[in-house]
């Protein structure tokens, strides 16, 4: 590797922390902020759909979102989501991370609005458009993943690059609690504005006709924080380590994270070190050498944690129901429900979800990737049985509160755990000119799992016995069994933590082997033994 190229990497590296490090996290991080508010809302939009567009008159309960319809809501934004982590992962390697990154966010900006809109006032056209909206709302929340995660490690110096990492990641938290709030003083400002009887009551009045704005507004308001961040992120210069190592233009690095890190950083040269091509490609048999173990151990883990992640949606109602935060839908108005569901998740988000994050922002530099998400692991895989073993227990109304502990204990360990770990790492572990492609294919790998997760076990946890499954599914193995088998996901998951390495403390070329490619490259002729670069402590 060229002096210079070293030597604006070791600033990076080296660079004390600054008030530019909070300003990345907090525009890297809004794209995650909106991730996680479309998230949380979408399952209060759904439970008001349902009673403003699949009511039936004379019905015992109120309209329902039909099993094919849910899915589609929820399944279309997976899909997406996915589909944005491989795309915008490669683009983010071709192109450039900052010029792929504007567009990550406006697409969700304009998809938030969209999905709030809709054509016509039938049942149809409504979903039709919320689904399409949404798919493409997905889309560009996929490509916030691998570009984030990539531009904060590359931002980072290496002391706390795992904590800017994770706090990226953890401003989901923010989202969750600000979709609540936001749906909490949304949801009482109507029902002070608009009284309406409980469904038992009076069917059709239950749900007043204004119910139909505050699903329009509680997802269209999804779209300012991530609108009020678009003229930062345009601000972002290009991260020194895409335009050294990748663009090969150490001039440009250095006088863009001299303006940054407000220190002079000296190059002599410009595009010098261009001459040399990189030693290997994507795939080639040079990089799953090299490369192939750690990558299928991303992979894999995000998988695997993302299948139990997103299975907790399963038994959300039914906790909730259990310690009565939430009465039968039927004692109910359609404000009412909205009102309640929004404290109960925000509760749940702040004494179990927001924690776990950000015990990962003040430990993982301190104890590491590896024992943070081997840690989690275990303990998910720990509580999981301690759910199924004896969940004929848990059931009895005694017991709930017991069940509702561990059940938040599950969920505070996987993001004090493998869900902060698994963003993290991949950012870290490959080479520059693979490293957004590299946390796409991985972080899409966890979306496959997050799609296992949310409908595989949908229809696997339904009861054995047909007559008391929900409304349009077949019979499952019950929650027990589901449970178990979710236990033996977190075990899986365990054991694959060993195929990952552990960075920390570690400069990023040193994890990818960078400083002896480039040094081979550019500098052939010297003596392998003189040309290795020695880390920084």
């Amino acid at each position: 590797m060229a002096k210079e190229q070293i030597h604006v990497l070791n600033a990076l590296d080296v660079a004390k922390t600054q008030w530019y490090h909070f300003t990345a996290i907090i525009i890297a991080g809004m794209g995650f902020f909106t991730d996680a508010y479309d998230l949380f809302c979408i399952s209060l939009v759904t439970k008001l759909l349902g009673r403003i567009y699949y009511h039936v008159d004379g019905a015992a309960k109120p309209g329902t979102l039909p099993p094919n319809v849910s899915a589609a809501v929820n399944g279309v934004a997976f899909c997406g989501t996915l589909s944005g982590q491989l795309f915008f992962g490669w683009l983010g390697d071709k192109m450039g991370r900052k010029k792929v990154y504007g567009m990550t966010l406006m697409i969700m900006v304009i998809c938030s609005i969209g999905s709030g809109l809709s054509f016509g006032h039938s049942a149809n056209s409504v979903l039709a458009t919320l689904c399409f909206f949404r798919f493409w709302l997905g889309f560009g929340i996929g490509g916030d993943y691998p570009l984030s995660a990539t531009i904060m490690s590359e931002y980072s110096n290496k002391k706390t690059r795992g904590s800017f990492i994770a706090a990226v990641f953890a401003m989901q938290g923010f989202g969750i609690l600000g979709g609540g709030i936001f749906a909490i003083i949304i949801s009482a400002a109507f029902k002070a504005r608009f009284d309406a009887p409980s469904y038992e009551v009076d069917p059709v009045r239950s749900t007043v006709p204004q119910a139909d704005y505050i699903w329009r507004i509680i997802v269209m308001v999804g779209a300012l924080p991530a609108a009020l961040t678009y003229y930062w992120r345009m601000k972002m210069p290009e991260t020194a380590r895409y335009t050294a190592l990748v663009a090969k233009n150490t001039k440009q690095a250095a006088a863009d994270m001299s303006k940054v890190l407000q220190v002079e950083i000296q190059s002599e040269t410009n595009k010098e070190e261009a001459q040399g091509k990189p030693s290997f490609g994507l795939f080639s048999k040079e990089f799953l050498r090299r490369h192939g173990l750690h990558l299928l151990g991303t992979a894999s883990t995000w998988f695997l944690l993302d299948i139990a992640f997103y299975s907790q949606n399963l038994f959300q109602k039914d906790i909730f129901s259990a310690i009565g935060w939430i009465p039968p839908a039927k004692t109910m108005n359609a404000l009412d429900e909205v009102y309640r569901i929004a404290r109960a998740q925000t509760l749940i988000a702040l004494c179990s979800t927001v924690p776990g994050y950000w015990f990962t922002v003040a430990l993982i530099d301190r104890i590491g990737r590896f024992a943070i998400q081997l840690m989690g692991f275990f303990f998910m895989t720990v509580f999981m049985f301690a759910l199924a073993i004896p969940y004929d227990h848990w059931t009895h109304k005694d017991n709930r509160i017991g069940f509702v502990i561990i059940y938040s204990l599950t969920f505070f360990f996987a993001n004090f755990g493998p869900n902060a770990t698994t963003f993290v790492v991949p950012a870290e572990i490959f080479p520059a000119r693979f490293r957004s492609t590299c946390h796409g294919i991985s972080s899409a790998s966890g979306k496959l799992g997050a799609i296992v997760g949310a409908f595989g076990f949908l229809y696997l946890a339904q009861n054995k016995d047909k007559s008391k499954t929900d409304a349009g599914y077949p019979a499952g193995i019950g929650v027990k069994n589901s449970l178990i088998v979710l236990g033996v996901v977190n075990i899986l998951g365990f054991f694959f933590t060993f195929l990952v390495p552990e960075p920390n403390g570690k400069s990023l070329e040193e994890m990818s082997g960078e400083n002896e490619d480039e040094e081979a490259t550019n500098e052939g002729s010297y003596n392998n033994n003189n040309n290795r670069t020695v880390p920084y402590v």
